[in-house]
């Protein structure tokens, strides 16, 4: 029965160390992302895509006045 005791003495003690880091983070603005990193990756694509259309509209600008 004495393990018992312990058991619950030392699972509340755990949860409230969990609480109070959740707590200073939540603070410290751990959890303010507006946009998950699954969605920046999708929006990094798109963002390189545009890119290398830009690339390729400039060297096709800079081969005709090569020419």
């Amino acid at each position: 029965m004495d393990i018992l005791y312990l058991m619950i003495i030392c699972s509340v003690s755990l949860a409230v160390i969990f609480l109070i880091m959740f707590i200073i983070n939540a603070k410290k603005g751990q959890f303010e992302d507006d946009e998950s990193p699954a969605v920046r990756i999708l929006l990094d694509d798109e963002l390189r895509d545009e890119k290398q259309e830009v690339d390729a509209e400039e060297q096709k600008t800079k081969k005709e006045k090569n020419k």
